[in-house]
């Protein structure tokens, strides 16, 4: 079975990070145990059997939802700055590694677009967002200003640079702009947030 053309969807999909995202239902005519265990081996997230019930296929389709936004909540809450033990890395978490990388060393650039970004990760624009939007649950656009924010936090309580340099380290031009959005993150002026 593995020469199977449905058996090279299933797997291009998994190792490609543009869609290694994308959860993978096999609709298919084949319900033979030997085909079941070869299409989930290959990378489907579920396996349904034609004909089946419309409630089956909703049951599924609502838990791979469900699965989906863990994983989003999941990648979403390290996407910025924790890191993943790389032993256990997913195609997923070297993707964001990665992308945390790129960002992480134009941080300080005001100019650094998610053109730009897209340019070094060897990606289009609208598959990057897809992707980062997908795992994240925001665009490239938030992604970078939240690393931005991330890092002047850090800078507040580990640096004695005043809160101008801090926007001006991070790539923001204005400092009251700076000042705006970081605020607007953390709940409160940078200045709450300097060490004692």
């Amino acid at each position: 079975h593995a020469g199977n053309g449905w058996c090279r969807v299933v797997q291009y999909p998994e190792n490609d990070p543009r869609s290694s995202h994308i959860p993978i239902l096999l609709l298919t005519a084949r319900g033979d145990v030997e085909s079941r265990i070869t299409g989930l081996r290959q990378g489907a997230d579920a396996y349904l059997v034609k004909p089946f019930h419309p409630e089956e296929l909703l049951v599924i389709l609502n838990n791979l939802i469900q699965l989906r936004d863990k994983l989003q909540a999941r990648y979403k809450a390290t996407a910025i700055g924790e890191r993943v033990a790389a032993g256990s890395l997913s195609v997923e978490e070297v993707f964001l590694q990665k992308l945390r990388a790129t960002v992480a060393a134009e941080l300080s650039n005001p100019e650094l677009t998610p053109q730009e970004i897209c340019r070094k990760m060897g990606m289009g624009h609208t598959n990057l967002n897809l992707k980062i939007n997908a795992l994240t649950g925001m665009p490239i656009s938030l992604f970078i200003r939240k690393m931005r924010l991330h890092r002047a936090m850090e800078l507040l309580g580990a640096s004695e640079l005043s809160i101008s340099e801090i926007a001006y380290e991070t790539g923001f031009n204005d400092p009251k702009y700076f000042s705006r959005v970081f605020a607007e993150e953390y709940g409160g002026p940078p200045s709450s947030f300097r060490k004692s």
